[in-house]
């Protein structure tokens, strides 16, 4: 899908956009604001260490279970809650199982971070 126009947008259901979709670790873009992605993404085993120098990132667990590991802790999150990794610090999402995530961050934000990989995702596709 295409960007959508600058007229109002209509509600967005989270549960109808996971539908959309089957592809692991490839977020895709539900919204946009004040310079900010609105993005959903299914996730399950590990991700690549990476850091986001310029942008913090906010995980929000929609669906089943993550673990955000950083340097020193890991943080647990459960469908309904939310973890903002600031930017500059190194971070690994983990999700045993499948779950889904909301994530919101600028515009300029690659998913890899400074790590460039295989999982790198360049152009983000709205659904």
């Amino acid at each position: 899908m295409q960007h959508p126009s600058r007229t109002p947008m209509d509600k967005v259901n989270l549960k109808a956009k996971l539908r959309l979709f089957e592809e692991q670790w490839s977020p895709k873009i539900v919204g946009e604001l004040n310079g900010q992605y609105v993005k959903l993404a299914k996730l399950e085993g590990e991700f690549d260490w990476h850091s986001h120098e310029h942008e913090d990132e906010l995980f929000l667990v929609v669906e089943g279970r993550i673990v955000i590991h950083l340097r020193d802790r890991e943080v647990p999150l459960e469908a309904g809650e939310l973890f903002i990794v600031p930017r500059g610090v190194e971070h690994k999402p983990v999700a045993e199982r499948e779950a889904s995530v909301l994530l919101f961050e600028p515009t300029s934000t690659l998913n890899t971070g400074d790590a460039r990989s295989e999982r790198t995702v360049e152009a983000l596709e709205w659904i």
